[in-house]
């Protein structure tokens, strides 16, 4: 956002030319040297907070704002969340409960279990934000309770596993499915694959790049044509069980396993089906009154994917029993083949829109996380810095681009899954912590939103227990997570302590940052003004 006012400022003898330091700029923002050649380039435009106009005609000082714009409305905050959310889980294979528990009527219940949890955990993410109202979510939440190193290694987690494997993992789904009418008698070559899914992320990245608002315009039509997709799949269900096809749910909770293990798993599988309520946090400068809306998109949200997801899968029971849900490989491709076989090749297409809207969403939400990290010294500079023209964070969004890129080559790419599931577990347990801390920390915050403490000391044991349970299920990727997780350690003793550092690296960084800085025509945010 451009921003100017008035004040006094002095004048060099030409009426169309302010002067600063020996250094003339035009009207135009053309920085000149005092003979009218061209002289600065753009990092000493930004190091000089060069204004992009000035007014000769009146003593002006101008004040050049280069900051991100509040332009998300509740509306399209709202389609980011549920975009986020609504991914490919639902479409492809909503077996994991069922796998576990063994019958419809306890999968239903666990559906809305999971979904009543992850609202919860979304009420305290919003208490947080609307009491902190600063983009980067659990990252400035950590730091502000426990400190700087703990806030950095929770945005290291992010940074290395969290953000690219999410992406990258959504993107090569993306690409499965929209091969996959192409090549419906063998699976997708591996080449095609991956090029599609960088084409995808590369696009996406380069919207956002673009236009804030165009992206979260696209994001609010992807929301839209994945709920519509979910509403036809419902309504079909509903006919069939007008029609007689309700035996599924006749005696539902037989042989259903009760034990603590079985449902614990099943649990843990749900909830992760809602992963993605937390994003909107890492967003909260770009809101429109982030104190009102916030809240409010979370807990819209949050009601419409458990309600979606509850009576989605009451559909596909109506037309598919367990036995053939548990051996499909996407649940929505089948129950398509089965009721409506010459539409069948609309839902990998469906399928593929959806997991668009869930690696837009992933990219808008999580370049913000990094450069808030950048603009507190725990990433490299230039990441936080944001296009003069277009004010969209571009460095942090091709930084996620390039980490995208490099996960998508690993040949397990579902193993990395797994250890993001383990890091979002620990992110997950410290925010809680954090916010319970706060509480004795912080007693006088002023706290729009305040839940009662026993909620997020429930919360605190009940991730505790997930944690657990990744630990006993995947100990290998667990210690491999915790490994990745140490090394941010050393980062941090170099990277950020080590202040002092040798004058030809200090210009070597700094020469880096000024080639980037041109390359992508990007300087600090800053709201500051200049005398000119």
């Amino acid at each position: 956002m451009m921003e100017r006012t008035n004040n006094s400022a002095s004048m060099n003898g030409d009426s169309n030319v302010c002067q600063r330091n020996g250094t003339n700029v035009s009207p135009v923002g053309t920085p000149t040297s005092q003979n009218g050649d061209a002289k600065l380039p753009l990092q000493d435009i930004c190091t000089k907070r060069t204004v992009k106009d000035c007014d000769a005609t009146t003593s002006t000082k101008v004040e050049t704002v280069v900051k991100l714009k509040s332009q998300i409305s509740l509306l399209q905050s709202v389609a980011i969340i549920v975009g986020i959310i609504i991914g490919s889980g639902i479409f492809v294979s909503p077996v994991g409960i069922l796998k576990n528990v063994k019958s419809v009527g306890m999968s239903c219940v666990m559906w809305a279990v999971c979904g009543v949890f992850s609202g919860l955990c979304a009420l305290c993410y919003a208490e947080l934000g609307a009491c902190i109202p600063q983009s980067g979510g659990e990252y400035i939440y950590i730091k502000r309770a426990f400190g700087d190193f703990p806030g950095f290694l929770c945005l290291w987690i992010n940074f290395i596993i969290i953000s690219p494997v999410g992406i990258a993992a959504s993107s090569l789904i993306f690409a499965t499915y929209v091969l996959k009418p192409i090549f419906p008698d063998c699976e997708p070559p591996a080449v095609a694959l991956r090029l599609l899914a960088a084409l995808v992320v590369t696009l996406l990245v380069s919207l956002n790049c673009l236009d804030v608002k165009w992206s979260a315009k696209v994001q609010v039509v992807i929301t839209g044509c994945k709920l519509a997709a979910l509403l036809m799949i419902i309504v079909i269900g509903f006919v069939w069980m007008e029609q007689g096809s309700g035996e599924n749910f006749q005696d539902g909770f037989t042989d259903s396993d009760f034990s603590a293990g079985s449902i614990a798993i099943a649990f843990y599988s749900g909830f992760w089906a809602f992963g993605g309520w937390s994003y909107l946090n890492f967003l909260t400068d770009e809101l429109i009154e982030p104190h009102k809306n916030l809240p409010r998109a979370i807990v819209i949200s949050i009601t419409i994917v458990t309600t979606v997801y509850l009576v989605a899968n009451i559909a596909y029971f109506a037309v598919l029993s367990p036995a053939e849900m548990l051996a499909s490989s996407a649940v929505a491709v089948t129950f398509s083949d089965q009721t409506i076989p010459s539409f069948s090749w609309v839902t990998p297409i469906l399928i593929a829109v959806s997991v668009m809207g869930a690696i837009n969403g992933n990219s808008l939400s999580m370049s913000r996380l990094f450069m808030t990290g950048a603009e507190q010294n725990h990433l490299p500079n230039f990441i936080s810095m944001i296009h003069v023209r277009n004010l969209t964070p571009a460095p942090s969004l091709i930084v996620i681009m390039a980490l995208t890129l490099l996960m998508q080559s690993f040949e397990e790419i579902f193993y990395l899954i797994e250890l993001m599931g383990f890091g979002f577990s620990i992110v997950l347990t410290c925010v809680f912590a954090g916010q319970i801390y706060l509480r004795y920390k912080e007693p006088d915050l002023h706290r729009p939103i305040k839940l009662p403490l026993a909620l997020p000391v429930f919360l605190l044991l009940a991730s505790l227990v997930i944690l657990s349970l990744t630990v006993y299920q995947k100990p290998e990727e667990s210690l491999l997570c915790i490994l990745l997780i140490a090394a941010g350690g050393p980062l941090y003793v170099v990277g950020v302590m080590w202040r002092k550092k040798p004058r030809p690296l200090q210009r070597w960084i700094s020469s880096c940052t000024k080639l980037l800085q041109n390359i992508l025509f990007v300087c600090p945010s800053d709201n500051k003004s200049a005398d000119l």
